[in-house]
Order: C-alpha cells, then structure tokens, then sequence
C-alpha cells in the first residue's frame, strides 16, 4: 500500500484523470456505506446547480445542469456530492465550456460508488476537503482530464479563488483564465482513497512529496 501527500497534483493515464489531494491510498475491499446524495448549497445564487434524470443510450442519467458560466469556466457548488453504486451522474457541458469546476463545501467527503462523468469534453475538477473516496465499481467516463482533489481551494493566476472552506459566489473573471496549480492547503486527514480500478501507476507527469 502506498500512501502519498502531494504538494502539486499528478496526472495519471487512466481516462487522462488526474488525482490531487492530502493522501491517497488503495484499499482493496474498501467497505464503503450507501450515499446517493447530490445537494447543491446555495452558494452561487441564481446561478446554482440543478440535477434532472434523463436517458442516455437507453440507461438513466442524473445530469447536473446549471452553474455559473465565466468565460471557458463553469463552476458548481455542492453541500453534499455522493454517488451510488449503480447511478450514474454526468455533468452537462454546454459549448464553449473547457473546465468545469465543482467544490463540496459541506463537511463529509465525497464516496464515488457508481459513474461519474461529463457530457463532452471539457476537464473536471472536483475538490472536496474532507476527502474523496472511489468505491469498489467507481468508473470514471469523462473525455477530459479529470483532478479530485482534498485541497481547500482553486486559486487563478488573477488572485481570485474558488474556495470550499469559505464560499463565495464563483469569481469574475475578467479573461478566460485556466486554473493556475495552485491549490488551497488541506485539512489534516483527508484522504483519496480508490477501492476500485481506477489505476494511478502510469504516471506521465508528476511532482510530490512521499511519505511511504
């Protein structure tokens, strides 16, 4: 078992995704409890999120809709973001839209049981501070990069932030900014924890710090 604190981010060559967080670790057999709880906070006013059920290629979807558009960038905000084994939750990618960036400001961690993924081919962010765990058939289907991470922020290089632990309306960015690496500390504790396939070997660019 390998357990690592990273300082940047790592991305990996599974579905191009990209873990970034406190500490990661595999856990085979991980025992994980039934969540399917989707809860958008508020945060971003008229602008929040909204999560419709629809049908693709002849299976349920829960799609998340909405959000605040800026530029490239859509941001969303959750209190709660869990996925059952079994659901599959897919972010909608409206045209034009490269990066969707979604925070979990409420205080339990993220569980990925089931599908996460993103209706074209825009990256995901996904922050969550009090840790992110990907269950046993947790699939990622998102054409894009993928980055989970325990950070408590996403900070651009204009200084405006996308903050968990203190939310604000999404920033007004005045140019189309792609998130600057620099991310907000984390909380002591929190973990990415992958119990599924979701392999992080073939590291293709990586820079962190490891305590074995």
């Amino acid at each position: 078992m390998i357990w690592a604190r990273t300082v940047q981010y790592c991305q990996l060559q599974f579905a191009q995704a990209l873990l970034w967080g406190g500490a990661i670790a595999a856990i085979p057999g991980l025992s994980l409890p039934t969540l399917a709880q989707i809860i958008p906070d508020g945060s971003l006013g008229a602008e929040h999120s909204s999560i419709d059920t629809t049908t693709i290629n002849t299976l349920p979807v829960d799609r998340i809709e909405g959000g605040a558009r800026r530029g490239a960038n859509l941001f969303h905000s959750f209190s709660q973001f869990n996925i059952n084994d079994g659901q599959r939750v897919y972010f909608a990618n409206p045209a034009g839209v490269d990066r969707i960036l979604s925070r979990i400001t409420g205080n339990s961690r993220s569980e990925i049981l089931g599908t996460l993924g993103v209706l074209g081919n825009a990256d995901l962010f996904l922050i969550n501070p009090n840790g992110i765990v990907f269950g046993a058939n947790a699939k990622l289907d998102i054409q894009g990069s993928f980055i989970a991470s325990t950070a408590s922020s996403l900070k651009f290089p204009d200084g405006s932030e996308f903050s968990a632990t203190h939310p604000q309306p999404a920033p007004l960015l005045k140019v189309n900014l792609t998130p600057g690496l620099q991310y907000g500390s984390s909380r002591q504790g929190a973990t990415i924890a992958n119990a599924g396939n979701l392999s992080w070997t073939d590291f293709y660019r990586c820079s962190f710090h490891q305590w074995w």
